[in-house]
């Protein structure tokens, strides 16, 4: 808590004790190891070197603590009790709605916890054992971490009325190789599919043709319902994925969405789980639930 707050009021605060009783504790735990642990300052508290590696191992002695529990626990009901389930913000309010129901009518005991945040940060926090799992968009390669396919997502072009694709039948994605497309800003995986996307036509479109470039570099969007806005509002055209639009994310805007002919396929989701965790059936035994909760019915 110490290391978290780096105050000892807040750090007491947060850990349901009083201050005198946690300092008395760090100070007793200094003279067992013998060695000083915090560094007490008028402007707060923060560990020394021997208090930052008497952290880790305190945090690696509880996760692996949990990890004992959920393995007694899955042995004998997986898929009971408290998952750390995170989800990329692109794939949270599209997918969620549609997977949810079907988890609580097959896992009656389930208690999922949910995180958003972009992928970077999910898997950081499933290497430190703060998640259990992470719905991301594969493929995406990280040391110690498994990934299991779950669905594919097609990309779908998105413009405004006006817009000089609007009326193309059929839609050919060498098209693009003359747009530059509204995207979401730098950190978002779906830009990073998008982009290869684009960078596809232009390489089909002969040589010559491609730009340095294929995204608007004066607009970035944060989300995608802030990205078809600006859509609508005549900046530029840009690729949804076909869950965001069928989970109606430009219901209403009356937006131009058409397929490519032939389909193009923007991004694969999948679960990620920390190679080696005790929970890494139940992660496996999750991505199949949700893999058939997205199936056509």
């Amino acid at each position: 808590m110490l290391a978290e707050h780096g105050n000892f009021s807040r750090a007491a605060e947060a850990a349901h004790v009083t201050q005198p009783t946690l300092s008395a504790g760090i100070k007793e735990l200094e003279l067992s190891l013998g060695t000083t642990l915090v560094e007490r300052g008028a402007r707060g508290a923060s560990l020394t070197p021997a208090g930052e590696a008497a952290a880790a191992r305190a945090r690696t002695i509880l996760t692996e603590a949990e990890d004992l529990v959920h393995a007694a626990r899955a042995a004998g009901e997986p898929l009971a009790g408290q998952f750390r389930l995170g989800v990329i913000p692109t794939i949270a309010p599209f997918l969620l709605p549609r997977v949810l129901p079907a988890l609580r009518s097959e896992f009656a005991q389930l208690e999922l916890f949910l995180r958003e945040d972009l992928t970077p940060r999910l898997v950081d926090a499933l290497k430190e054992r703060r998640l259990d799992a992470a719905l991301i968009a594969l493929p995406y390669e990280a040391a110690g971490i498994e990934t299991r396919s779950i669905a594919m997502d097609e990309f779908l072009f998105a413009c405004a009325p006006g817009h000089k694709l609007a009326d193309a039948n059929p839609l050919s994605p060498v098209m693009l190789a003359d747009e530059s497309l509204l995207l979401l800003e730098d950190g978002h995986c779906l830009r990073d599919h998008a982009l290869s996307v684009c960078s596809t036509s232009h390489s089909a479109s002969g040589p010559g043709s491609a730009r340095a470039d294929a995204a608007r570099s004066d607009f970035a969007a944060t989300s995608l319902h802030t990205l078809v806005q600006m859509v609508r509002s005549g900046l530029g055209a840009t690729l949804l994925p076909r869950l965001a639009v069928d989970g109606g994310v430009a219901e209403g805007l009356g937006l131009v969405i058409k397929p490519f002919d032939p389909p193009v396929a923007g991004r694969e989701i999948g679960m990620a789980w920390r190679r080696g965790s005790a929970r890494a059936e139940e992660a496996a035994k999750l991505s199949g639930a949700v893999k058939a909760a997205l199936a056509p019915r």
